[in-house]
């Protein structure tokens, strides 16, 4: 199990919810254009900075997490919660969120 840090405070997930850090979201389209706050897509795509134990089964055991901390993840466009600690904008969401793992 990993644990986030920010310079004072930790972050550790529980269960199958995993500490993701997004991407920055595009400023400049392809054609040049820049983009205000408003008008930016929210990132879907982030680097896994912590990850929980894994969900509880009824056997009372511990699933496996299938990503691991470093990983490059997809997750759903309004999935999870956005948390911001010391300045910096981190996502928590739980494992099923994941859509995809980068290569």
């Amino acid at each position: 199990m990993a644990t986030a840090t920010a310079t004072k405070v930790k972050i550790k997930p529980l269960d199958d919810r995993l500490v993701v850090q997004p991407d920055d979201p595009e400023e400049v389209t392809s054609g040049g254009i820049v983009l205000p706050d408003s008008a930016r897509e929210k990132p879907q795509r982030g680097k896994v900075i912590a990850t929980g134990p894994g969900k509880l089964l009824d056997s009372g055991k511990r699933g496996t997490m299938s990503v691991k901390k470093g990983d490059f993840v997809f997750y759903g466009k309004y999935s999870g919660t956005e948390v911001e600690v010391n300045d910096q904008t981190y996502v928590l969401v739980r494992e099923n969120d994941i859509l995809a793992i980068v290569d």
